[in-house]
């Protein structure tokens, strides 16, 4: 499922248009991107977690040449996954 076929579903679940649907699927995404780039939280009950995680600084392989490559820190997003969620995936 992609970002149109969510607020499709969503406008059609809520019997609403997909213009408000598609605002509040851009706010809810929006907020959760900025938070969490601010190194906060946020943590949605039954469903899980996103927060900022950070990388240190690497020597790694290139697997097409063999050579060593140094890669640099990073910040990069972290999901996850809540109770109800994962019970839901796996069919419980």
């Amino acid at each position: 499922m992609n970002k149109r076929e969510l607020v499709d579903a969503i406008a059609e679940r809520l019997n609403g248009s997909k213009k408000d649907a598609a605002e509040a699927v851009e706010a809810f995404l929006d907020t959760i991107q900025t938070t969490v780039a601010k190194g906060e939280k946020v943590a949605i009950t039954g469903f899980g977690s996103f927060e900022k995680a950070h990388r240190p600084a690497r020597t790694a392989r290139n697997p097409a040449t063999g050579k060593t490559i140094e890669v640099a820190e990073t910040s990069v997003p972290k999901f996850k996954a809540g109770a109800d969620f994962k019970n839901l995936v796996a069919g419980k």
